[in-house]
């Protein structure tokens, strides 16, 4: 099966995968007893919304994401992880 995108679905799909990398590379600061659920949540929504096309959606969740990240950065860090 031959997956064509069009430029704006490239570009939300780059998005989603680099969204998905900055999640696994944040869960490796995380204590060792909360990194594996912390990989599992992280895996698991994104395979909730793998079959979305709604792109308004897309970029909602991206950018609930992101501030969820962002939050998670910020209490790693408070807690010297």
């Amino acid at each position: 099966m031959v997956l064509i995108l069009d430029l704006q679905d490239f570009l939300l799909r780059a998005r989603v995968l680099k969204l998905y990398r900055q999640a696994l590379r944040i869960s490796r600061r995380a204590p060792p007893n909360a990194k594996d659920e912390l990989r599992q949540m992280v895996r698991q929504e994104m395979e909730n919304n793998r079959t979305c096309k709604d792109k308004q959606r897309i970029r909602f969740l991206i950018s609930d994401g992101l501030e969820r990240l962002k939050r998670l950065d910020e209490t790693l860090d408070m807690q010297g992880h």
